[in-house]
């Protein structure tokens, strides 16, 4: 399942940013035993997309939180996001 996860966290973010790059790394095994994540996982996100030039950390966060609302909801306990426009790297 930790494929199919990453691959449909992958999907929201390219279909939301078009990102010039994408990062998604599970996170699950470190967090074994969580009982609170309810089966769901751990993943960072690096993120590379002109859609977060000129905005504040909480907004890009913002951004990719909405982006993968849904999959908040069923898929993702928790997400370490690392949000970049092309000219911050």
């Amino acid at each position: 399942m930790s494929q199919a996860r990453v691959d449909m966290i992958h999907q929201s973010l390219e279909r939301a940013f078009s990102p010039s790059a994408l990062e998604i790394i599970d996170d699950s095994h470190k967090h074994a035993g969580h009982a609170s994540a309810g089966g769901a996982g751990h993943f960072t996100v690096n993120i590379t997309a002109e859609a977060f030039s000129g905005l504040s950390l909480i907004q890009r966060h913002r951004l990719v939180y909405a982006a993968v609302d849904e999959l908040m909801r069923t898929h993702i306990h928790a997400l370490s996001i690392n949000a970049k426009s092309p000219d911050e790297i």
